[in-house]
């Protein structure tokens, strides 16, 4: 196996379906401008509240990508 050299950033998606949404956006939006995403790691998980209901969630993500030789 080669040796990787990984950077970390954060990434906040939101949705109003729910929590899987809202991670799927943002790992796809990061995806369009960065290169070589590997892993990810939900570092946040809060909501919206309107009323006596959730009206959307937003997630932040920690996205692992690996640095190009």
């Amino acid at each position: 196996m080669e040796d990787h050299v990984y950077k970390q950033i954060d990434v906040t998606g939101s949705s109003t379906v729910g929590t899987d949404d809202a991670i799927a956006k943002a790992i796809r939006k990061a995806g369009e401008s960065v290169k070589h995403m590997d892993w990810f790691k939900v570092t946040e998980m809060r909501g919206y509240i309107e009323g006596d209901a959730v009206k959307y969630w937003q997630v932040t993500v920690k996205i692992g990508f690996r640095i190009e030789d």
